[in-house]
């Protein structure tokens, strides 16, 4: 019998010291590593006959876990590592898996080999693996930045960035003492932007913005705190912020949104708080969201960037009509003053949201758009990214359970049949609240 723990936090790849910050970033030698998941039977010498399959080909184990299986109470699901440099054997290895293990095997990778599904977090606490293995402190690190040898603003963004590499799910976000010259800056985009609002930004937004002036300290004089913010979400949509210190992927990034959780820096006023937390108090937006983030989980690489650019294209730059207008709802609008202004203009050019069609668009980074994807509505926008993300090769489905805060990849019966009962309980409760509405 196994007496095993569920599985613990994987070990972070060799890390090292990045300018004496306490943030630590990847080696970019690091050898690859092939990861797999297979499932066995609780009886004796299951796990030994297993691991025979291994040491015959001469392949070390360099890690392995185990938790109970859930979708079978009779077996066990083990994670294992390996070095890459065993390839030669590894597909003999998988073909002895499947045929001589009464359980299932799933090949992951976060370095994505042909034939094999990237790794993706099952459970919330999952994003605490690849929350510090961002790409860069973001562009306004850049060697050209002002504040790129200022002692006194590096030392800033570094105790930024400690609060974020500490930081683990379930803390609370640790406080921020903002100073007088951040606040003063923050109050001058703040004012701006909130006179915009008003003629430029969709009905939901405005709906949702004095309710955090009313209950998050959004005001001209104070910089609201990321754990009153993330509160104040989740009683909305449940949707949470957690503090990151620079650049994600856009696979962990995406991969976040699948939890409803959003990403955001404490960088000294940075304006994503302004444009970001508003629409993710909204059900249908924050379901949006939610939708692009799950197709992500275990898509290629090649549709990864895809859906990056979908995103980029709504949830950071999106138009939608409303009425006989069309108003913004992308964040990175809703924290531009200047492009607000412009993206409404006749200087712009806009196309329908097609994401097909969206997601080869070329964008600039650094600059106005020179292109805008205007969507019917957001449910209109939802349908289409749910058509879209049909078409990502992908050999299972995956739904995110509320109650546990984890994914479930929908690939085997019983899975399907906890779904149907699910659903079939959801619709009871719909046909008794419509027989009391007649």
């Amino acid at each position: 019998m196994f007496n095993m723990k569920a599985f613990l936090p994987l070990p972070l790849p060799l890390l090292s010291p990045s300018r004496g910050s306490m943030y630590l970033e990847e080696e970019s030698n690091q050898s690859e590593v092939f990861s797999c998941i297979f499932s066995v039977k609780e009886e004796v010498g299951a796990l030994a006959k297993t691991l025979r399959l291994f040491e015959e080909k001469g392949i070390n184990l360099t890690h392995i876990e185990s938790r109970p299986s859930r979708s079978n109470k009779e077996e066990y699901e083990f994670f294992i590592n390996v070095d890459s440099s065993c390839s030669p054997t590894l597909d003999l290895i998988i073909d002895g898996l499947k045929s001589q293990i009464s359980g299932q095997v799933h090949e992951l990778s976060r370095n994505k080999q042909k034939d094999t599904v990237p790794w993706f977090p099952n459970d919330i606490q999952d994003l605490d693996r690849f929350a510090n293995q961002i790409l860069s402190y973001g562009s306004e690190l850049d060697s050209d930045h002002p504040g790129f040898t200022d002692p006194v603003y590096r030392s800033r963004r570094k105790e930024f960035a400690d609060i974020a590499y500490n930081y683990r799910h379930g803390q609370v976000i640790p406080k921020v003492e903002y100073t007088a010259e951040e606040k003063t800056t923050w109050g001058t985009v703040f004012m701006e932007l909130k006179t915009l609002y008003p003629t430029h930004a969709c009905r939901e937004h405005n709906r949702v913005f004095p309710l955090l002036e009313k209950y998050c300290g959004y005001r001209q004089d104070n910089i609201p705190q990321l754990e009153e913010i993330s509160r104040f979400l989740q009683s909305c949509t449940g949707f949470r912020l957690r503090p990151v210190a620079g650049l994600l992927s856009s696979r962990d990034f995406l991969a976040g949104l699948a939890f409803r959780v959003f990403h955001s820096t404490q960088y000294i006023l940075h304006p994503a708080l302004l444009g970001h937390v508003p629409l993710f108090a909204d059900p249908s937006f924050a379901q949006f969201s939610q939708e692009i983030g799950l197709a992500s989980l275990g898509a290629p690489d090649e549709f990864i960037e895809k859906l990056a650019t979908v995103y980029w294209f709504t949830v950071e730059f999106g138009l939608c009509k409303q009425g006989t207008e069309i108003k913004a709802y992308g964040a990175g609008l809703l924290s531009s003053f200047g492009e607000l202004q412009y993206c409404l203009t006749d200087k712009p050019q806009l196309r329908p949201f097609e994401p097909a069609k969206t997601s080869l668009q070329k964008y600039p980074i650094t600059e106005f758009q020179p292109v805008y994807f205007v969507a019917e509505s957001f449910e209109d926008a939802k349908e289409r990214v749910r058509k879209f993300a049909a078409t990502i090769p992908r050999p299972f489905t995956v739904r995110y359970n509320a109650y546990t805060q984890s994914i479930e990849v929908l690939d085997n019966t019983q899975q399907l049949r906890n779904l149907a009962e699910n659903i079939n309980n959801e619709m009871g409760l719909l046909c008794n609240a419509l027989k009391k509405l007649e």
